[in-house]
């Protein structure tokens, strides 16, 4: 028997925003359970992420590495960035990422996998690409500013990489779950099988 993740939706009979920042926001929602009782549930609100595991011909993959002051550490970490504009397409948005960030682009692109980070108490979801065919991108180089300033990057065989997301030395959510997705796919179907790089999302909805 299959599974799959299913959209539904209880009914909300208030909802307010106590806070509000600069890329996110806080709700809180009045959710009417299943025995007729309401709860209070405090969520935060998030535009969506795009990241991407670039795979060169190496068998290394592009990581960065980046203080995050929540979690008070540097974590090794892929490309990933906000999708910043309403409907704004996914691809686009972490081809702008990987340029960015690495001064790289690809050719070869799919859709690794879709996660949401932290439903409990978040709404962030995230599409996890796989890039390959890179190349440097000629020009001048993105100017990089506050904690991306300070950002190191290497190229790491992904193999180490598996192996230390199991150990519990990386810890950064999109590196961890698209370097497995990657191992997983490539002992699978392989990697010609994955999605193409338009394939639907429907927790994003974006334009063509």
């Amino acid at each position: 028997m299959g599974i799959q993740d299913t959209p539904e939706a209880w009914r909300v009979t208030a909802t307010a925003t106590p806070f509000t920042g600069k890329k996110t926001s806080m709700r809180t929602d009045q959710v009417v359970m299943p025995d007729g009782s309401t709860v209070s549930r405090d969520y935060q609100v998030h535009p969506g992420s795009v990241a991407v595991v670039a795979l060169d011909e190496e068998d290394r993959v592009l990581v960065l590495r980046q203080y995050r002051h929540p979690v008070r550490h540097k974590l090794w970490e892929i490309p990933a960035g906000l999708l910043d504009i309403p409907g704004e397409n996914p691809l686009r948005a972490v081809q702008r990422e990987l340029y960015e960030e690495a001064h790289v682009k690809a050719e070869d692109w799919r859709v690794l996998t879709d996660v949401y980070t932290t439903p409990g108490g978040c709404d962030e979801a995230v599409r996890i690409f796989l890039a390959r065919d890179l190349s440097e991108v000629e020009g001048e180089r993105f100017e990089a500013s506050e904690e991306e300033a300070d950002m190191e990057l290497a190229r790491v065989p992904v193999a180490d990489l598996v192996r230390g997301a199991l150990a519990g030395e990386l810890h950064n959510n999109c590196l961890v779950v698209g370097v497995l997705a990657l191992a997983a796919a490539r002992a699978g179907e392989g990697l010609d099988a994955l999605r193409p790089a338009d394939a639907p999302w429907p927790a994003r909805p974006f334009e063509a």
